[in-house]
């Protein structure tokens, strides 16, 4: 079941990481409508499978690659973002009292929220990189310069992909000279 959304999942995961300029340890927001990928309006078809089996193929290939993961929320629970504690703790992040359900906070963080070893739930991040399954707008949860770029298969059953990675910000003027290994 889902055989084909699971291929996806992981091909969308190998190209981003392909051009995403991460390090070990980097974290990563994926937002994820599963109604979209059914093919159906955002929000209005929620799938606790197909998010569980989207997330799951998702997060190996991160835990492969060492790359950590946080799951944003539907609005419902005001973008708030599931992780594994260790994570929180490490980058400093409040953890707040929540658990996703399906229809309040979507299907994937559902998942997430099942499949992690110690999950929690925080209200921000700055992650690092981010995939946006079916334009459920991370932006808010990425670092303050986001770099968008295009992978080769931009999508995940109906869903379309958007992927941002970031970089720091370039200050000084027209005199400075900037670290190419930073952008």
């Amino acid at each position: 079941m889902f055989e084909q959304e699971i291929a996806d999942a992981k091909r969308v995961v190998r190209e981003f990481l392909e051009q995403a300029k991460l390090k070990q340890g980097n974290l990563v927001v994926i937002g994820c409508s599963t109604s979209e990928i059914a093919a159906h309006n955002i929000g209005s078809y929620s799938n606790a499978e197909l998010g569980e089996a989207v997330f799951e193929a998702m997060y190996n290939v991160f835990q492969e690659a060492q790359i950590d993961v946080a799951t944003q929320c539907c609005e419902h629970l005001n973008r708030a973002l599931v992780m594994e504690n260790e994570v929180a703790e490490r980058f400093g992040y409040e953890i707040v009292n929540v658990i996703p359900m399906p229809k309040a906070g979507g299907s994937l963080s559902t998942a997430a929220w099942k499949i992690m070893k110690d999950p929690v739930a925080v209200e921000r991040i700055q992650a690092h990189a981010g995939i946006d399954i079916g334009d459920t707008l991370i932006g808010m949860h990425l670092k303050s310069v986001a770099v968008p770029f295009r992978i080769e298969h931009p999508q995940i059953g109906s869903a379309h992909i958007v992927c941002a990675r970031t970089r720091a910000k370039y200050v000084g003027g027209e005199r400075a000279h900037y670290d190419a290994a930073l952008e």
